[in-house]
């Protein structure tokens, strides 16, 4: 039992995964201190406000916390930019620049000059007409 965790914890795809959420947790802070320290600034700047907490829908003695929601969109979008242009763009560009062109594959057939049917390549007679093919 304890043999099948080890090979499944060393499974290079589990280690890939565990980097990948300890990057992820770093670049979270980095871009909530983007976005509290760079963007709201200028958010309050032009509006008036630091954020868009303030906006709130009253509907029948509730709250809707609407800004809070356009907080973490704002957040996830810029997530989101930074990962494609950051790293999915470039790496695209690595992994094209290193791709070798594919070469078309041989041609097996020929036009039948009379009927225009594909027939093979070394055959001397077209098998739909029976002319000579050379």
């Amino acid at each position: 039992m304890l043999k099948g965790f080890r090979d499944f914890i060393l499974r290079g795809n589990v280690v890939d995964l565990a980097v990948a959420v300890i990057l992820g947790a770093a670049f979270n802070a980095i871009v909530n201190s983007l976005v509290g320290d760079v963007i709201n600034p200028l958010i309050a700047a032009t509006v008036g406000k630091p954020d868009f907490s303030g906006v709130i829908l009253h509907v029948a003695g509730g709250q809707i916390k609407v800004g809070n929601f356009l907080n973490a969109a704002v957040s996830f979008l810029i997530v989101a930019a930074a990962i494609y242009f950051g790293i999915v763009m470039p790496m695209n560009a690595v992994q094209a620049r290193f791709k070798k062109p594919v070469a078309p594959p041989a041609p097996t057939t020929k036009s039948c000059p009379e009927c225009l049917s594909e027939i093979p390549l070394a055959a001397r007679r077209c098998a739909h007409c029976a002319q000579p093919v050379g």
